[in-house]
């Protein structure tokens, strides 16, 4: 029995030292389900940023740093590296084109020279190919990752939400008696309470006029239309003023210093910064204005319309890195300054996402208050805030290539992000007046973040590894072709000084060149979502024949219910029945 409680004691610690295990069961009980999927929403990317943080420093930056880079011009460190990412930071660890073509642990000059000494180093370790194999690595892994939290996710979600509509257990059978401590006895209660709101609101249903919906089509339209026109609008705004910013900065660098240049490279970020910060608002007043039904709803039509706006910036932002800083920038370190803009882009968010929950949301309630003279408090915006860490992952994962410690800004932000939103939430932020469950929004955010987010980062770098021509002048990958080429050549090599070895040349020729095989394992994938799916919507079916079974066993219990309930009628009213015929008999045959 000892052996036992010390076992469980030790499963309650480990529990314990969950990160952020009691802020989470806090925002549940206070906020409902919906605010709280936010927050552990941002826990899986810290994750994922944690895991990609990992592999960069392991195998990326911790052997580059034994085996330092002479820098010929070292710069002093200002502060305003901090937001444009530039000066002392561009001959760090932190950017592309401070790593070398060689091999770390040997002697070579270049890459591909052939003056190496003849002594053979064990485990070469070559820093081409660990670059391009580690960013391969953490991006399979993470894929990998999320694809299966998606389908758990998935199965979490449609298991809760197949018991929608049971309130009586959750009334009855919700409470744990275990609870003794009275913070907890508080926070448990709360959440209850919030459970049972999001549950009622469900069940409210409004009737619907032919006329209400007519107008309701109009309005939806009209406002569509005004969202189409701001992305388009953002689109463009985005491309002339990078333009016009790449043109001067070409001048710029001929005639100024480096540090003004670098200075004047900030309005690009800002600008985005703006169009992200100032054009949710008004998709938001928007969905007040169109008066959606559903709760849900307005929140899926919320993240619809940030998410494009959001995949419209991002898109003309990549032709503008691969297909003018790729062309115009050959003899200068291009990977370097697209780090840098990516670098900037994350920085900058932070910052407007921190000046908009101090600024926004604090004035704002200080301005309800002031107004209506009594504590008045605005609802946490959803939709928002999960567009704004989408949008920061995929900025993350699309400079990961060309900036290896991004992922450690990312971490950073986060972290910081928590604390703030949580601190802001609870001071002020109220709970939703329309409170709804959040058992789908936990998929639907992975969702969003595996195939906009990852998907688009992942085509991104995989057409900068396989068709951009690298720089000649720093990084692991001059004097190449494209990035792709170094496997080629050290598997060449390996052939070359190592003939036992040759096999792996044939395989890399036929697996990892060879088109077929690419196609061969998007069929296999394919096969693989296919038969998953067949199975899900099987247990669905499955599912769905049991809750009729269980419904026609309770109707059948009902009607066997009232046979029984008429036969005992029956038998209680025959001797009454019995007598008053006697009486009749006895009346009519003068007896009485």
């Amino acid at each position: 029995m000892a052996n036992h409680q010390c076992w469980l004691s030790c499963l309650s610690a480990m529990y314990a030292l969950r990160p952020w295990q009691k802020s989470l069961k806090q925002i549940g009980g206070r906020f409902g389900s919906s605010v709280l999927s936010y927050f552990v929403f941002l826990k899986t990317l810290l994750g994922f940023n944690i895991f990609m943080f990992f592999l960069c420093v392991l195998f990326i930056v911790t052997p580059q740093a034994v085996h330092p880079q002479m820098d010929l011009n070292p710069r002093s460190f200002v502060g305003l590296e901090l937001l444009t990412g530039a000066g002392y930071f561009s001959s760090s660890a932190m950017y592309y084109g401070y790593y070398s073509n060689l091999t770390l642990n040997d002697e070579c000059s270049e890459y591909n020279s052939t003056t190496c000494p003849n002594t053979k180093t064990w485990l070469p370790y070559q820093m081409p190919l660990a670059y391009l194999y580690t960013i391969g690595a953490a991006f399979l892994s993470t894929c990998i990752i999320l694809v299966y939290r998606m389908s758990c996710s998935f199965g979490d979600s449609f298991r809760i939400g197949y018991f929608s509509g049971v309130m009586a257990l959750k009334v009855f059978s919700s409470w744990d008696f275990k609870v003794t401590r009275i913070q907890s006895v508080q926070r448990q209660r709360e959440n209850i309470y919030m459970q049972l709101k999001e549950m009622l609101c469900e069940d409210t249903q409004h009737p619907h006029y032919i006329r209400k919906r007519l107008q309701s089509v109009c309005v939806h339209v009209f406002s569509w239309s005004l969202c189409l026109c701001s992305w388009l609008g953002s689109a463009v705004a985005v491309f002339i003023l990078s333009e016009q910013l790449h043109k001067d900065h070409r001048v710029r660098l001929r005639t100024r210093g480096e540090q003004e240049v670098e200075a004047m490279l900030l309005p690009l970020p800002l600008a985005v910064s703006i169009c992200n910060l100032f054009l949710p608002y008004i998709y938001h007043g928007l969905g007040l204005w169109e008066k959606l039904s559903s709760p849900m709803l307005e929140v899926y039509v919320a993240i619809c319309r940030n998410l494009i706006l959001k995949i419209v910036i991002l898109g003309v932002l990549c032709y503008h890195w691969l297909s003018r800083k790729a062309n115009y920038m050959e003899n200068k370190c291009w990977e370097t300054f697209v780090g840098q803009e990516l670098y900037r882009f994350v920085i900058m968010d932070l910052v407007f996402t921190l000046l908009d929950t101090v600024f926004g949301e604090l004035l704002w309630r200080i301005i309800l208050e002031r107004r209506h003279r009594q504590k008045r408090r605005t609802e946490f915006d959803i939709a928002r805030n999960v567009l704004e860490l989408i949008y920061g992952q995929t900025l993350a994962w699309l400079g990961v290539l060309f900036c290896p410690l991004l992922p450690a800004v990312q971490i950073i932000k986060l972290l910081l992000l928590f604390y703030v939103k949580k601190a802001s939430l609870m001071t002020n932020c109220r709970s939703p007046k329309k409170p709804w469950r959040a058992s789908h929004m936990n998929t639907i955010f992975l969702t969003l973040l595996c195939f906009p987010s990852f998907l688009g980062a992942a085509v991104f770098l995989s057409y900068t590894v396989w068709s951009v021509k690298p720089s000649n002048s720093c990084g692991p990958f001059r004097s190449l072709g494209t990035m792709s080429e170094a496997g080629k050549y050290y598997v060449q090599l390996l052939g070359k000084t190592n003939p036992k070895l040759s096999w792996i040349n044939w395989i890399h020729h036929y697996l990892w060149e060879n088109t077929f095989f690419i196609y061969l394992a998007t069929g296999v994938l394919l096969v693989v979502i296919y038969f998953h799916i067949q199975i899900v919507n099987g247990q669905r079916k499955i599912i769905k024949l049991l809750k009729e079974q269980i419904s026609n066993e309770g109707e059948d219990k009902r009607f066997l219910i009232s046979k029984l309930h008429s036969v005992y009628e029956k038998k209680s009213r025959g001797p009454g029945r019995r007598q008053a015929m006697l009486q009749k008999q006895n009346i009519a045959t003068g007896k009485i």
